[in-house]
């Protein structure tokens, strides 16, 4: 007896990146979605010499890297909601745990594999994320991101700024 493939498993088709981030110009830093299924997005992003984070190597610093992270998990988020027929919702970044750059930044030119992996995602909107940065095959940052996705994300920012 063949068994159905696994949703968790099965592949989500992909969209490009402007149809699913709400990023634009230079705060745009990822390229391309590779791969998504239920629970994994895998996208790359170049480390641009002529961008505003560039230093003076051309080198994108590596506490960018929690930026990556967080467009990859926006990217896998909005994926899924557009594959269950609505359109992606704007979150926020709530910290991460341990984020960890084996190299102070990822030199000029640089074509970076960000893959983050749900560990958890709660009914009201919470979720933890396992990320990872590559340079061919080498992991260059990891961290665990936790996001909140509101359900109303403009009286959510209103009332932190009212507070």
């Amino acid at each position: 007896m063949t068994r159905p493939p696994c949703p968790l498993h099965t592949e989500i088709p992909l969209r490009p990146v402007l149809d699913v981030l709400p990023h634009r110009g230079t705060m745009l830093l990822l390229d391309t979605i590779e791969g998504c299924t239920a629970t994994w997005i895998d996208v790359r992003a170049t480390a641009r010499p002529d961008a505003w984070y560039a230093d003076a190597d051309g080198a994108m610093p590596a506490w960018l890297g929690i930026e990556l992270m967080a467009q990859a998990i926006a990217a896998h988020v909005g994926l899924l909601a557009m594959h269950a027929g609505g359109r992606a919702r704007p979150g926020v970044l709530l910290g991460t745990s341990g984020y960890r750059a084996h190299r102070p930044a990822f030199e000029s030119g640089a074509a970076l594999r960000v893959e983050a992996r749900e560990l958890l995602r709660g009914d009201e909107g919470h979720g933890a994320y396992e990320c990872a940065i590559h340079i061919g095959e080498h992991c260059c940052a990891e961290a665990v991101v936790k996001v909140y996705q509101p359900d109303d994300f403009q009286t959510f920012i209103e009332e932190r700024f009212n507070s």
